[in-house]
């Protein structure tokens, strides 16, 4: 993300599109051209979930123009810009347990208990991001808390 100072209300949200698998290298490149260059940035977004494309906020299309000149793996800037409303969702922090319910299937990805697999017995009420499960394969059912960013689903409860 870059910030400047002439931060006066009347910047637009571009939209540039990228070769797939490249929005975070070409986003930190306009970041650093931008810096350098002086030209008035205020904001770039490469939201993981939206391959193909990077966000750019700035006041016209002539910055955006100049700045994807010089970054490889920007390919072009879409002719109208993105409306607020549009990329909103991007903004807002996901709990890291989305996608998580109780009785799934889960493998744990990293710590001490890394490998096993285990099933959900709670998630944490007021913090989303904790997770109780009960290992498959301990000889004593012992309930561990742990993080919901540390598994991967292998297969979801049924209803």
């Amino acid at each position: 993300m870059v910030e400047n100072d002439s931060n006066n209300g009347d910047s637009k949200i571009f939209v540039v599109k990228t070769t797939v698998s490249q929005e975070k290298s070409v986003a930190k490149s306009m970041a650093l051209v931008a810096k350098k260059e002086r030209l008035d940035v205020r904001s770039v977004l490469a939201p993981e979930e939206l391959r193909g494309y990077v966000f750019v906020e700035a006041p016209s299309t002539g910055v955006i123009a100049t700045l994807i000149q010089a970054i490889p793996h920007a390919k072009m800037l879409l002719k109208s810009p993105a409306e607020f409303g549009e990329i909103e969702h991007f903004l807002k922090p996901r709990p890291i347990a989305a996608g998580i319910t109780e009785g799934s299937i889960i493998e744990i990805t990293s710590g001490p208990f890394k490998g096993e697999k285990a099933k959900v017995k709670r998630i944490g009420a007021t913090q989303h991001d904790e997770i109780t499960v009960e290992l498959f394969d301990a000889v004593v059912p012992i309930p561990i808390t742990i993080r919901g960013d540390t598994v991967r689903v292998l297969k979801k409860e049924e209803d």
